[in-house]
Order: structure tokens, then C-alpha cells, then sequence
């Protein structure tokens, strides 16, 4: 008889969790990884314990993907409320200013939220993830210290516009990484004159995934059962979570000098990453194409 291994399964692939409100990121990820008895796990793009919707979950050999997904964009619902500042940009902080918002016109708002589309200059909250000196900003403003953040520059693909009753108006934004939706509804506030801080977020697209795909916690855990094959079912495999990536099939020998870190000659030119297959059509993991059609390994499955 087998003997259960202490430390997980090792797993690889990627689940797709439909966060619940309250729950943080990190929170997520630990309930997702002991119901999968999976060795490793991690998250990437997370969400605010406030913020609902997608969060990719990285078991095993996938984790290595994580920044590579980063990099794709978001598509957020948001709600936020005008009249109001919180110290940490949601609901969650505490009101630290209110002013008028009664005056404003439905049409007005609805044109300066939409003039936000295209490529803008953001500030980071101090309520974030970013380091300074390797401490967390947020850390930082725990303390009532606040630092200099330098603009970023972001892009907003798509701002559509879709209401606004009684003080909180309601959007769907797709964006560029490194765009934080709490500043963008401040910054919305700001210039109408009034503050706002977001009071709902749901993040419903990431990369090439809708929020339909995604499973709920609750929805996992009756899938549970002692052969994981149920729940395994719902790991996708960490290539296809890469559709963009140019596929690279290798021969046995490239193969192995890719598995040892040595670059390979290609006859395709052109600075990019790509995803790396073995002979068997197996997926290796990314490589870095250089403009002299050089590939050198990236992040490799070994």
C-alpha cells in the first residue's frame, strides 16, 4: 500500500478561483492548496480582501509562470462612491473627507470617467504592495508614513461607463498591469471635484479568461475526494494560460542542451519569449528568443 507523502502531491497546472469578498489573497491560496494536498502553490495578480473575482492559483511547477502572467491585462467591475475619501482608497479605511456631489450632473460624470481611457500617468497608493527599501508601502501607512510614489505609466484600454444612482457610480474597466483601480476611482473623484473611494471590485477578465471560467471555493470543495481526480480535472495546464507565447518545438538534442542552459540557434529572428516543447511535445517551460534568433531557457519545468 502507498504511503501518503506528508509534504503534498506534486501537481502542476493552474486552478482558476473565483475569490470571495473578505478573503485575502494569500487567505485564498492556503484553502485552494490544502484541499488539493498540492507540495507548492501560488497566486499571482492579487486581489484586495474587499475585491472579488479571478485569482490564478499555481500549483507545483506552475508557479514559475507567475510573473509571465503578471504581465497580461485585467478586466475589473467597480463601484465607487462619490462625496467620500478613505484613507485607504475603498471601504475598508476609515472617511477622511467629504465634500459635495449632489451638483453634479449624471453627464458630467459619466465624461470625465470615460476621459480616462488611454495611456495616464498613475501614482501608486500608499496602501499597496510596492516596496520601498524593502519594506511594503502598506506597512508603511500603517504607521502614518508616507512616502513619495513616482507616476507610472498605465494604460486603460476600455473605460465603459454603465451608471450612476444615488452617489456611486459604476464601470467596467480594462487595463494595463500595474493599473490599481482604488486610484483610478480617486483620481476620477479628484477631478470631478468631490473625492471617491471604490465601495465594490470584481475583477471578471484576466489575460484571455472570463470570470466564467472560474470555480468558487464552495464549488471545489464538493469536488473533494480521496483520489483528487475530480479536482484534479479542474487544473489547467500552465501553457495554456500562455496563448500568446510563439510554441517552439524542439529536437531530442535541443532538448537537452536546453535542460543544461545552453542557448540555441533558430532561424527565426525577433526579440521575444516563447513557450518550449520537447521532442514528445511536452512543455518545457519559456525560453528568451534574442534579435539574432538566439533562444536562451528562461524559466524552466526541471
Amino acid at each position: 500500500m502507498s504511503r501518503r507523502n506528508p509534504k503534498g502531491r506534486e501537481i502542476n497546472g493552474i486552478v482558476l478561483l473565483d475569490k470571495d469578498i473578505g478573503l485575502s489573497s494569500n487567505a485564498a491560496l492556503q484553502k485552494v492548496k490544502r484541499l488539493f494536498f498540492a507540495k507548492k502553490a501560488g497566486h499571482t495578480g492579487a486581489l484586495d480582501p474587499l475585491a472579488s473575482g479571478i485569482l490564478p492559483i499555481c500549483l507545483g511547477q506552475a508557479t514559475k509562470i507567475a510573473q509571465f502572467l503578471l504581465e497580461d491585462d485585467k478586466r475589473y467591475f467597480v463601484r465607487g462612491k462619490l462625496g467620500q475619501m478613505s484613507d485607504t482608497g475603498d471601504g475598508e479605511g476609515n472617511i477622511i473627507k467629504t465634500q459635495p456631489f449632489e451638483h453634479l450632473s449624471e453627464g458630467r460624470i459619466a465624461k470625465v470617467a470615460t476621459s480616462f481611457k488611454g495611456d495616464v500617468l498613475q501614482i501608486p497608493p500608499m496602501y499597496s504592495a510596492l516596496k520601498r527599501n524593502g519594506q511594503p508601502l502598506y506597512k508603511l501607512a500603517r504607521q502614518g508614513i508616507e512616502v513619495k510614489r513616482e507616476p507610472r505609466p498605465i494604460t486603460i484600454h476600455k473605460m465603459t461607463y454603465l451608471g450612476y444612482k444615488n452617489g456611486i457610480l459604476s464601470l467596467e474597466v480594462t487595463c494595463s498591469k500595474g493599473t490599481y483601480i482604488r486610484t483610478l476611482i480617486e483620481d476620477i473623484g479628484k477631478k470631478l471635484g468631490c473625492g471617491a473611494h471604490v465601495v465594490e471590485l470584481r475583477r471578471t477578465g484576466f489575460a484571455h479568461i472570463d470570470i466564467s471560467q472560474t470555480f468558487k471555493f464552495s464549488d471545489l470543495e464538493v469536488l473533494a475526494s480521496d483520489d483528487y481526480q475530480a479536482l484534479d480535472e479542474k487544473i489547467l495546464a500552465s501553457e495554456d494560460m500562455l496563448p500568446n507565447l510563439e510554441n517552439i518545438y524542439l529536437s531530442e538534442t535541443q532538448s537537452v542542451d536546453i535542460k543544461f542552459g545552453r542557448a540555441l540557434q533558430t532561424d527565426k529572428q525577433g526579440l521575444l519569449k516563447v513557450k518550449l516543447f520537447d521532442e514528445k511535445k511536452q512543455f518545457l517551460g519559456i525560453g528568451q528568443r534574442q534579435e539574432s534568433g538566439i533562444i536562451a531557457p528562461k524559466r524552466l519545468f526541471i
